[in-house]
C-alpha cells in the first residue's frame, strides 16, 4: 500500500478557523505522524479542531529545518506506508514554506501526495488587490541590503511594466513600516502598491493605492503579518 502525504493547511490568524473547511478533519485523523514547521503551534492547532486528540499517539517531526534526521523519518514513514501530514507555521504547506522539500521527496519516492484547501496569504492577497492575476510571482523576502533591496524593488517594477505581471513579496512584520516607505520613494508615483494586513483576522485590511495616494495615508503595519503587492 503506498503512502498517503496530506499537506494540511492552517490558520492564517490564531483560532480564526472559519476559513478552513470541514473536510480537513477526517483525513488529519487518518495520519499517524507528521512533519510540522512548529510542533508547539501545530499540536495546538490541531487540538482545536480536534479536542479529543491524543497528542502522544503520533510521531512528531520538526521540519523548521530539513535536516538528514528529518529526511530519513520521511523516507522511513513512507516506505512503511504511514499516512502522514505536513503542516506549515501559517497557510499551506509547501508554499514559500520548508515543507516543499519533503514534499519533493514523497513525489520522488512515488507517495500519494493529496494537497488539501485552505487559506494562502499570497493568493488572498492577489484575489482582493484587482491587480493582474492572470501573470504574477511571489520573489518572497526582499533582500536586507539597503542598495540591493532598491535595485530589486526597481528591477521588480521595471518588469511590471514591460509584461504586467503582479510582483508579490514579503516582509519580517517589525519592518513593515520601512519597506512601505522605501516603497512609495522608490517607485513611480503612479505604480499601484497594494498592502494586505491581517488577512483572515478581524482586523484584516487589504488596500491598493498608487505610491503617492500611499505617501499621503501611511497606515500603522507594525508586527502585523502583511503581504505586499506591485502592479504598473
Amino acid at each position: 500500500m503506498s503512502a498517503i502525504v496530506y499537506l494540511i493547511p492552517t490558520v492564517l490568524h490564531e483560532g480564526q478557523t472559519d476559513c478552513l473547511p470541514q473536510y480537513l478533519l477526517p483525513h488529519i485523523q487518518q495520519c499517524s505522524a507528521f512533519f510540522v514547521e512548529q510542533e508547539r503551534t501545530a499540536r495546538r492547532f490541531l487540538k482545536l479542531l480536534w479536542k479529543e486528540m491524543v497528542i502522544d499517539d503520533y510521531a512528531w517531526h520538526n521540519m523548521q529545518e530539513v535536516t538528514p534526521d528529518v529526511r530519513n523519518s520521511l523516507v522511513q514513514a513512507i516506505k512503511t506506508g504511514k499516512t502522514i501530514g505536513i503542516i506549515s507555521e501559517a497557510g499551506c504547506p509547501g508554499v514559500a514554506d520548508p515543507g516543499q522539500a519533503l514534499v519533493a521527496i514523497a513525489q520522488e519516492m512515488g507517495a500519494v501526495v493529496k494537497p488539501l484547501v485552505g487559506p494562502s496569504s499570497i493568493l488572498l492577497a492577489l484575489m482582493a488587490s484587482g491587480m493582474n492575476g492572470q501573470r504574477f510571482q511571489f520573489v518572497g523576502y526582499l533582500p536586507i541590503d539597503v542598495a540591493q533591496r532598491s535595485k530589486m524593488i526597481k528591477e521588480l517594477e521595471a518588469e511590471s511594466r514591460q509584461r504586467g505581471t503582479t510582483q508579490i513579496f514579503i516582509e519580517t512584520p517589525y519592518r513593515n513600516n520601512q519597506l512601505l516607505e522605501t516603497l512609495t520613494k522608490l517607485l513611480a508615483p503612479q505604480t499601484k502598491i497594494c498592502v494586505a494586513v491581517d488577512l483572515t483576522a478581524p482586523t484584516e485590511n487589504v488596500q491598493t493605492k498608487t505610491a503617492q495616494q500611499w505617501k499621503a495615508a501611511t497606515p500603522k503595519l507594525h508586527k502585523r503579518p502583511a503581504i505586499f503587492l506591485i502592479g504598473v
